[in-house]
């Protein structure tokens, strides 16, 4: 009789503390707090999607430093058409001005997975900002995010804009498809809705240390635009073009990562200089534009005739 007792009054007091969330589960008591041993469903902050936590090894309930704990081996968050997956994840709350009880941090530790239509993110630890809507992903080893045929990947951290429709890579940051890669020290990858629903990358920007590689040719940056759908990039600052055995230097560049064809465009009216494969050096084959600019064109061996 006591001990029914004792598990009405937490369940009445769970309820009062809730204020207006629902829960899910078997309530059972730990010495730090309550377990629930299924899931529940919580309230998001900044006016979001509620949020719903599941959990194979229980959720603990942490009243004095306001924290709900689920264990995994699976536990799982999901809000909207967006899952997050990791062994454990730690949801902060507050008391709202409406009178709620809200989620305003999420924290997932380890073998950390995040997915939505059209991309796919893993990394060790992420962090989740549900006012902001803002998902900071680190120490995977390296970070990955997935979308269709374009992987990035980064030494240092990922960053989901979701209000934004962006992801930028901080750190050693890597872009590719196919036979394509681009290096830079940040990238951002911005996201359009394809015709299936799901996210898919449309614009790249690079910035700084800037190198893109290809089957034909490496080129040098400080900043580069790459068009994913066109496949077409546009580089300026201190650009460099390296072909087989020949070089060709410029302010801006641009290129058509598909066909191999660059245009180099000069600083100012100053000329291109380049070097040739016998080590020649000395202006390279080109003439003013329309618009006054000089530039050079070059192929791919198999254009040449």
């Amino acid at each position: 009789m006591h001990a029914k007792n004792r598990l009405d009054d937490l369940i009445n007091t769970t309820l009062r503390v809730s204020r207006g969330v629902v829960w899910a589960g078997v309530l059972s008591l730990l010495s730090s707090g309550v377990v629930l041993a299924q899931g529940l469903d919580l309230r998001g902050g900044g006016d979001s999607l509620p949020i719903g936590i599941n959990a194979v090894g229980g959720i603990e309930w942490n009243q004095d430093q306001k924290v709900f704990i689920a264990s995994g081996p699976a536990a799982t968050a999901t809000q909207g058409d967006m899952v997050i997956d990791a062994d454990e994840l730690r949801a902060y709350y507050r008391d709202a001005d409406t009178g709620n009880t809200e989620i305003f941090r999420l924290d997932a530790v380890g073998q950390v997975r995040i997915t939505s239509p059209g991309r796919i993110a893993t990394g060790g630890h992420a962090v989740y900002d549900v006012d902001k809507s803002v998902v900071v992903l680190k120490d995977g080893n390296p970070v990955k995010l997935i979308s269709g045929s374009d992987v990035i990947i980064t030494n240092g951290q990922l960053e989901f804009w979701d209000q934004r429709n962006l992801a930028v890579a901080r750190g050693g940051a890597q872009a590719a498809r196919v036979d394509k890669r681009i290096r830079a020290e940040v990238l951002t990858a911005h996201f359009v809705k394809g015709d299936a629903g799901k996210s898919q990358i449309e614009l790249i920007e690079a910035f700084d240390n800037v190198r893109i590689d290809t089957d034909s040719e490496q080129v040098f940056s400080d900043r580069a635009a790459y068009n994913v759908p066109t496949g077409l990039a546009r580089l300026t600052g201190s650009v460099k073009i390296i072909r087989g055995g020949n070089q060709i230097n410029g302010c801006s560049a641009d290129i058509d990562l598909n066909t191999g064809i660059s245009r180099l465009n000069s600083c100012d009216g100053a000329a291109v200089s380049g070097t040739t494969a016998g080590g020649a050096a000395g202006g390279v084959n080109a003439k003013p534009d329309a618009s006054g600019r000089i530039h050079g064109v070059l192929e791919p061996k198999d254009r040449k005739k």
